[in-house]
């Protein structure tokens, strides 16, 4: 928090005859009255109104520096609101009195800080606020000849300090306030009314599909005996010839072959019989 009244610039002064360049507007007796254009000595430049050869009413003034001041005049001082533009890149918006800063303004530092509130010949001086562009805290309360003085609190983001203030430092009895930060309730998206069973569920176009039953089951079921599954033959049912498999025995296995092969073995049977019964007989005799 640095003052700049020593790198405040000087204005050249006018209000000789001849000083300078001129071009505007001038008086019966030759001075520079009402509104005009100066280029001084040193270099500077002054847009603006005059009065009886003195910057006086409404101007701006640029220095050869880079610093520029807009704003009132009285009697070549800068007077009443004006704005003063410095070459470091601070700035100072309010009023003036007699070329100094005094009575209330904003004063916007080079490194972002800034200050609003009382001033006297040139420095902080009453009640102001001064913010603390990095850290975001703050002082407001009474100021003297630039420094802190007297009742005041410094904001910080969490907690504060409340106390006085000598020469730019706390004293006496200190007070230190935690403020908590707010915090913003956050809504349920849905809120439940009543905690039930979990119950089992079935649309009413919808019927659970029934077991189905094996053939030994449904057979068990009724008392009858399962048939036995159909004897496959070496032709298919559509017909194509199916090549047997390795275990499957091969020939000609037709049911009329069986049936007489079956008559004959019972024929022999049937012989042999009867000789057992003729020779028991001729035994027997």
């Amino acid at each position: 928090m640095s003052e700049l009244g020593s790198e405040e610039q000087d204005e050249a002064e006018e209000g000789e005859a001849g000083v300078g360049e001129y071009d505007g507007d001038r008086n019966a007796e030759g001075e520079r009255h009402g509104y005009g254009k100066a280029r001084l000595p040193n270099g500077d430049t002054y847009d603006g109104e005059y009065e009886r050869g003195l910057r006086s009413g409404r101007g701006t003034y640029r220095f050869k520096s880079g610093a520029l001041y807009t704003g009132n005049y009285l009697q070549n001082k800068k007077h009443g609101k004006g704005i003063f533009f410095y070459p470091d890149g601070s700035k100072y918006s309010g009023d003036w009195v007699d070329d100094q800063r005094q009575g209330h303004g904003e004063y916007v530092y080079a490194n972002g800080d800034t200050y609003t509130g009382e001033w006297f010949n040139h420095k902080r001086h009453g009640q102001g606020i001064y913010v603390y562009k990095d850290s975001g805290s703050k002082y407001v309360g009474r100021w003297a000849n630039g420094v802190q003085e007297g009742p005041g609190e410094i904001i910080h983001l969490n907690h504060r300090f409340l106390g006085r203030f000598f020469n730019g430092r706390e004293k006496g009895e200190e007070e230190e306030e935690e403020v908590p930060l707010p915090v913003e309730p956050v809504e349920p998206a849905w809120k439940a009314i009543e905690i039930t069973k979990l119950t089992p569920w079935t649309p009413q176009d919808e019927k659970p599909p029934t077991p189905t039953a094996t053939p030994l089951e449904a057979a068990a079921a009724t008392g009858e005996e399962e048939m036995p599954p159909a004897e496959v033959t070496g032709e298919s049912a559509e017909g194509r010839d199916v090549e047997p498999s390795a275990h499957e025995p091969g020939g000609d296995l037709s049911p009329a072959r069986d049936a007489g092969e079956e008559g004959e073995g019972r024929q022999e049977e049937e012989a042999n019989e009867v000789r057992e019964d003729q020779g028991t007989t001729d035994l027997g005799g």
